[in-house]
């Protein structure tokens, strides 16, 4: 750990984590010996053939409290325990056998050296101890790996976004995109990719995938196979370039996702940053309105609301300078318009805190979070799209903000992945703070009441006013 990092939880949460680790192993205890109960009555009934036992049912309920004792010893002792529900796995049940062999060998045992039958409380027949064995074990393994069928059917992307995910009636794009020839910028990340799939999906005739990494442009050529998806390297910056693939292929459409996006990267290189987010898109909008494309769409973000990093500064340059043109559009009576969208976070994309957290669990690592207070909006990536296709159908040449549901807390949200995982948050993996960097906001400002956007006829899509 470095200096100046804070492992939180540390006393609060940690005995928290310890109490709930204990109650849900009691829990375990109280359900195997239910499962235990039951397979220890069907082994009488299925041996005696549904008749009751000769020594009779109190003499049958004193042994199993022996029956089960035998075999919640031999569980601890294989550390069966130890294990995850949730996590349980092939090469996990030797242990859960070899626990249910142990406690057949020690009921069997007990029966050799109690020959008196007045001690029947402590000796169950041999076949019986036999039949319960295999019951006992279907049922212990059983109910274990139901657990992890119900955690991984609710623990999706829902448990952790603290509500549903949407999804929405994409008709009004597919009537919109049908046939067009549409430009995608950033075509190879995580958005980028997903307009792309989309549009295709809507009907388009041509994608035009920009993008200026050869690694990201192949992996999305690749998985789509599509002879409608143009892969063109392309920097957004070649002006010239550009200018080349937009005239020569006449998009109607241009979605504009191309960016920096990483707080830190941009602080760091602030030049970079500006000329990546904010001049070429300045660029790229006004070739868009030379060539008399229909529609531009600037992919912004919740982060330009009320900037203080460098990167939220350049996307806020970059949506005042689309609005700027559609004035000038105005003037000159142009048809093209433009428009910003702005989200939050896209959950699980390449880079994200979701796919930071998940590279941390694997490795067992401290999950590294900023601020115990630290709160993020965040979307699904195909939630996130759809409204953004749905907003480029639309008509208005303003700034569109998304609606996202509340805010997650990011120490939730790691304490959700670290269970999701199977893991216990503080126990078998702690969180670590590493301190607010600069350019962070404990809160980023996406407002979506009347105070601050006129609502619109699609559901979450509202128009920033001012």
């Amino acid at each position: 750990m470095r200096k100046g990092q804070m492992v939180y939880g540390r006393n609060r949460h940690s005995r928290a984590a310890w109490a709930k680790f204990l109650l849900t192993r009691l829990a375990g205890l109280a359900i195997d010996s239910i499962v235990l109960a039951v397979a220890y009555v069907a082994a009488f009934a299925l041996r005696l053939d549904f008749h009751a036992p000769s020594w009779g049912w109190r003499a049958t309920a004193q042994s199993f409290a022996v029956v089960c004792a035998v075999h919640l010893i031999a569980l601890v002792v294989a550390g069966v325990y130890r294990l995850s529900w949730r996590r349980i796995r092939g090469c996990e049940l030797p242990r859960y056998i070899g626990a249910m062999v142990l406690a057949c060998v020690m009921l069997t045992a007990m029966r050799l050296l109690t020959p008196d039958v007045s001690m029947a409380r402590l000796r169950p027949p041999y076949s019986v101890t036999l039949i319960s064995f295999f019951l006992g074990t279907i049922g212990i393994v059983g109910v274990r790996v139901l657990w992890r069928l119900y955690w991984e059917g609710r623990c999706g992307d829902e448990a952790l976004l603290e509500r549903k995910v949407r999804t929405f009636d994409n008709q009004t794009v597919a009537r919109f995109f049908a046939g067009r020839t549409v430009m995608v910028t950033g075509a190879g990340g995580s958005i980028g990719g997903e307009i792309v799939r989309q549009l295709l999906a809507a009907g388009v005739a041509k994608v035009l995938m920009v993008e200026r990494s050869e690694g990201a442009l192949y992996e999305i050529d690749r998985a789509l196979c599509d002879s409608r998806a143009v892969a063109l390297m392309r920097d957004v910056n070649d002006c010239e370039r550009m200018r080349e693939v937009v005239v020569r292929e006449k998009p109607s459409v241009i979605l504009h996702a191309a960016a920096y996006k990483h707080v830190p990267m941009v602080e760091r290189n602030p030049e970079e940053g500006w000329r990546n987010n904010a001049e070429a898109t300045r660029s790229l909008a006004e070739l868009a309105l030379e060539t008399g494309v229909e529609r531009f769409v600037l992919i912004s973000t919740d982060k330009a609301v009320n900037p203080v990093s460098v990167m939220g500064k350049t996307k806020r340059a970059a949506e005042l300078a689309v609005m700027e043109l559609n004035e000038r559009a105005r003037r000159e009576s142009r048809e093209t318009s433009f428009c910003a969208v702005r989200f939050g976070n896209v959950f699980g994309s390449s880079g994200s805190v979701v796919q930071l957290f998940r590279e941390q669990i694997a490795r067992k690592q401290p999950l590294t979070v900023t601020h115990p207070e630290m709160r993020r909006y965040f979307m699904t990536i195909q939630e996130a799209v759809s409204l953004v296709l749905q907003a480029a159908t639309r008509q208005e040449r303003a700034i569109y903000t998304l609606d996202m549901g509340p805010s997650v807390r990011i120490v939730d949200l790691a304490e959700g992945m670290i269970e999701q995982a199977g893991y216990r948050p503080y126990v078998d993996i702690p969180i670590v703070f590493t301190g607010v960097r600069p350019g962070e906001k404990l809160f980023e400002e996406i407002d979506v009441s009347e105070k601050a956007c006129f609502k619109t006829d699609m559901a979450k899509i509202y128009i920033t006013k001012g």
